[in-house]
């Protein structure tokens, strides 16, 4: 009797380990930091959580999970979204996630974009949208009116930044929010004011600044490229800015402008009409915004690239300076096309 009694306490203690093994001992099949998994809209049922688990190589066993899901009822609360799993991680550590719906905070960064479709894409790429809906919502001007804006300006509502969201959050929330961060980062620094000193608005100001990103990489020709601009404005000449072509175009390829595409009849040609484009031409990061609201004051009214093709400009407050700079510099691209045939 005695022995029975033994070998059934051996039993249990065995079954136990075991139990006590596949629910808090380090269920995960991988090797990275962690892994993601999508539980979907219609598939929060046991069957489709444990097979997409396994599926994603998330976990080594689902034993223990299927009884803990089962016991603390962590089926019916499950919600649809992007789940992470860190490497390590018991079945109940997983179990309890589910159950409080934890779901994986997913990072939008947003650096230079140049079209919408650039943006569609990168939004489709993290969230539970896809790129076609996306680009209808960025194309409708009675969509956007949500947000204070229209297809023209829609990026002056974007500051390049890091920014996060859960994985199913809808697409006007998330533009919603970049729009908040956008109205918070013109409200500090008097960068209104400063806008307003050089002459232009909050979007003149945004759309300025994302031609002089797309001259330079450099900060201390930005500056100068911006006072360029800005004389220009002020004394009513055409900016002539090469950026403006290449998006007119919708070629962001192109390396050199010749004289057939300045005939092109879209509003973003700044060499056939005077002004600022219709809005801007990609998303300028915060630092040239700030630029250009604190471009200094000169008399430059021309600048063109050094024939040494280090990025950096010459700059010139007559055209006939300009001009012998720019022959220098046509030369040496002359020359430097022609060796590459």
């Amino acid at each position: 009797m005695k022995k029975s009694i033994g070998w059934a306490l051996l039993i249990v203690l065995i079954i136990s380990g075991i139990s006590a093994w596949l629910i808090f001992g380090s269920n995960t099949a991988f090797s990275e930091a962690q892994r993601y998994f999508i539980v979907e809209q219609g598939k929060t049922d046991r069957a489709s959580i444990l097979a997409a688990l396994k599926e994603n190589g998330i976990v080594s066993q689902t034993i223990g999970l299927s009884m803990l899901g089962t016991v603390s009822a962590v089926w019916p609360k499950v919600k649809p979204g992007k789940y992470e799993v860190k490497k390590g991680q018991s079945a109940f550590d997983i179990a309890r996630m589910l159950r409080n719906g934890k779901q994986a905070e997913l990072k939008l960064v947003i650096n230079k974009l140049r079209t919408k479709s650039d943006l569609a894409k990168l939004i489709s790429k993290q969230f539970n949208t896809d790129s076609v809906t996306v680009m209808q919502f960025l194309q409708s001007n009675d969509s956007l009116q949500q947000l204070g804006t229209d297809t023209t300006q829609l990026f002056t509502t974007i500051i390049p930044n890091t920014y996060i969201f859960y994985w199913n959050t809808p697409l006007i929330k998330i533009l919603k929010k970049l729009k908040d961060n956008s109205d918070q980062f013109w409200q500090k620094n008097n960068r209104l004011a400063k806008a307003t000193s050089k002459g232009l608005s909050k979007n003149e100001a945004y759309t300025l600044a994302s031609i002089v990103e797309e001259e330079t990489n450099f900060d201390s020709d930005k500056y100068k490229i911006a006072s360029v601009y800005i004389n220009r404005l002020e004394k009513g000449m055409p900016l002539q800015a090469c950026p403006t072509i290449k998006y007119a175009m919708q070629d962001f390829t192109i390396t050199r402008i010749y004289e057939k595409y300045l005939s092109n009849p879209s509003p973003y040609n700044t060499y056939r009409r005077k002004g600022l484009p219709p809005g801007p031409i990609c998303t300028p990061s915060p630092k040239t915004i700030d630029i250009v609201l604190e471009a200094p004051v000169t008399d430059y009214l021309f600048f063109v690239a050094k024939s040494d093709f280090s990025g950096y400009h010459h700059f010139s407050n007559n055209y006939e300076t300009h001009d012998k700079y720019a022959k220098e510099y046509q030369k040496q691209l002359d020359i430097y096309m022609a060796n590459k045939k």
